[in-house]
């Protein structure tokens, strides 16, 4: 067990006492998922995407999650209001590049979005973090493309756009990659079944906004909610992991609703690379 693993066991205590409150922009087809998966791990959701009331929702929010995956042009306004209201008042801010590199609509709000707001942790799969480093990306829809994910240097990009934006980068996969430009953490929790359930990924960043909704150290926080996902993807598999994609989702929320401390010191897979 290492320190890192300590802390990431400590957070989950502290989310799971201060039940903090997470502002949720996401993407319709995964919001109800997002909002089980932080109820589960202890913390408090709202999902208010209306320009009319974001900036006063991320106000009395502990942190914000921007999740594009169902754009329009009428969410972007609210995203950016929201995120600019949460930089006004130091809110941090979880965004999710869904789909980066797939369309124009996408590629432009992910640049405007890193342009003008400034982001305390950006998680995605390869593909994504590939186009956002300036790399080109084999887009596959809203998953990573085979050939990125052979092809690509995961810690090196991690490294890199983590600099460049001065942010926490967390690449998802297989393995695990997060980055704060200096420190790097790969996690090797989960289950391949994990890709075969809509908003795995989804939910993974809504659980690391849950996490720094508890804390100012983003690093642990995501850390923290992509390692609790990992596991709670393992402790599924093995309770109905031969029933099903559907028992599969259901005991995903069921297992981030257990964890526990011990839990986390027990099954955590992470490694200073």
């Amino acid at each position: 067990m290492n320190k890192i693993t300590s802390k990431v066991a400590e957070l989950l205590s502290e989310v799971r006492n201060t039940k903090p409150l997470i502002h949720n922009i996401t993407n319709y087809v995964t919001v109800n998922d997002c909002a089980n998966a932080v109820l589960a791990i202890g913390a408090s959701p709202i999902m208010a995407d209306d320009i009319e009331e974001v900036a006063d929702i991320t106000a009395i929010s502990a942190a914000l999650v921007i999740n594009i995956g169902t754009l329009n042009n009428r969410t972007v306004e609210a995203m950016l209001s929201s995120a600019k209201k949460a930089n006004e008042l130091g809110v941090p801010i979880v965004f999710d590049p869904v789909g980066a590199g797939a369309s124009t609509l996408r590629n432009k709000t992910t640049q405007l979005i890193l342009k003008n707001i400034k982001i305390s942790v950006l998680r995605g799969n390869m593909s994504e973090l590939s186009f956002i480093a300036g790399l080109g990306a084999t887009t596959k829809g809203v998953d990573a493309a085979q050939s990125d994910i052979k092809s690509k240097d995961g810690i090196a990009i991690a490294t890199s756009v983590a600099k460049k934006l001065g942010c926490i980068v967390a690449i998802t996969g297989v393995t695990d990659i997060i980055s704060d430009g200096d420190c790097i953490v790969t996690i090797s929790n989960g289950n391949k079944m994990l890709s075969n359930v809509t908003g795995t990924g989804c939910m993974s960043t809504a659980l690391i906004g849950s996490f720094c909704g508890a804390t100012k150290d983003y690093f642990i926080a995501a850390i923290g909610g992509i390692t609790s996902m990992g596991i709670a993807g393992e402790i599924a598999f093995e309770k109905v992991g031969d029933q099903g994609t559907g028992s599969f989702h259901i005991a995903i929320i069921d297992a981030i609703s257990k964890l526990t401390q011990n839990v986390i010191l027990e099954r955590a897979k992470i490694h200073e690379a």
